[in-house]
C-alpha cells in the first residue's frame, strides 16, 4: 500500500481522506475491508522515512486542521523503482492492480507497459522453471514442486493477458 501512496501523490499533494478513498476505490470491493488507520499509518511511516513530507493546513470551522502530503524527491525515486519492479509473485493481485491504477490516473507509466514488461519477466521464470521440471525425474517430490511453480506462472500469465485487453481498450476509449 505504501508503495501506492506514494504513486498517488506524485500526481499532486493530497490529504489523507482523499487518498483513503482512492485507494478504496481503486481497489473496488477489496477495499471495503481496508481499516482506515492503514493509510495513516503508511503515511506516518513514509514520512519517517522521508520520502513525503506533510504540512497543516487550515480546516473548516466544524473539522479540525488537516494534513497535506507531498512527496520529496526521495520519495520520487522510490515511485520511479517500484514502477520498473517487475518481481513475482511477491505482489499480490490487488498490490499490482494498484501499481497499473496510480500508474495510469498519475500519468506516471503506461500501464499496458507494465503488464508487458511483468510478462517478460514471467515468461522468463517459466522457461527456467519448465527446463528445471523437465531435467526431474518423474517421480520426484521436486518435480511435483515445480509442476506447482509452472501452473502458477501459467495462470498469472493468463491473469496479465486480461489486464493488457482491459487496459488496452480503457486506452481506446480514452
Amino acid at each position: 500500500m505504501q508503495d501506492a501512496l506514494l504513486a498517488m501523490l506524485a500526481k499532486e499533494p493530497s490529504y489523507g481522506y482523499h487518498l483513503r478513498t482512492r485507494l478504496r476505490r481503486a481497489l473496488g470491493p477489496l477495499g471495503e475491508s481496508m481499516n482506515a488507520g492503514q493509510v495513516y499509518v503508511a503515511l506516518t511511516r513514509l514520512e519517517k522515512a522521508g520520502l513525503i513530507v506533510s504540512e497543516r493546513a487550515d480546516g473548516l470551522p466544524e473539522r479540525p486542521d488537516r494534513k497535506m502530503y507531498a512527496l520529496t524527491p526521495a520519495g520520487q525515486q522510490r515511485v520511479a523503482a517500484w514502477l520498473a519492479e517487475v518481481s513475482w509473485p511477491k505482489p499480490d493481485l490487488a498490490d499490482f492492480h494498484l501499481k497499473l491504477t496510480t500508474a495510469a490516473a498519475a500519468r506516471l507509466a503506461d500501464p499496458v507497459e507494465l503488464v508487458a514488461a511483468q510478462r517478460r519477466e514471467l515468461m522468463r521464470r517459466l522457461r527456467d522453471a519448465q527446463h528445471a521440471a523437465l531435467a526431474e525425474p518423474d517421480d520426484s517430490t521436486a518435480g511435483l514442486l515445480l509442476e506447482g511453480v509452472v501452473l502458477r506462472l501459467q495462470a498469472d500469465l493468463r491473469w496479465l493477458a486480461a489486464c493488457e485487453r482491459a487496459w488496452s481498450s480503457n486506452e481506446n476509449r480514452s
